[in-house]
């Protein structure tokens, strides 16, 4: 199993672009297709914690989803945000790359290149 990570979106530009990078740069990395195999709520809030982020800067905001959900004006607390984005794993911002503790999300896709320049 590779030591990095990337949960994968691959109708994401972006997240194709990630993931491409990597391979580029020798990495072959453990390819979550998040989409399929959603992230349980321990592990987004593992992930969250490693992205030293709040849930509430995980979600897409330009989702179509995000609107008809009423995200905005619902104010969800975290934990609603969590079970929010289980639910509908669109709504995470791709994509995340993780290598040991420490994890990015590859926006812009250079980015990564901190992650495996770290070894």
């Amino acid at each position: 199993m590779s030591e990095i990570t990337i949960y994968h979106n691959p109708n994401c530009s972006k997240s194709r672009e990630t993931l491409k990078l990597l391979l580029e740069q020798g990495v072959k990395p453990n390819v979550i297709h998040y989409l399929q195999t959603p992230p349980d709520a321990g592990t987004l809030e593992r992930l969250l914690q490693l992205l030293d982020m709040a849930p509430i800067d995980l979600v897409r905001k330009k989702e179509d989803l995000f609107q008809e959900l009423d995200i905005e004006k619902k104010h969800p607390n975290s934990k609603q945000l969590i079970k929010i984005m289980v639910e509908n794993p669109i709504l995470i911002e791709r994509p995340i790359v993780i290598k040991g503790n420490k994890a990015l999300i590859g926006r812009p896709p250079d980015k990564v290149l901190t992650l495996i320049d770290n070894k």
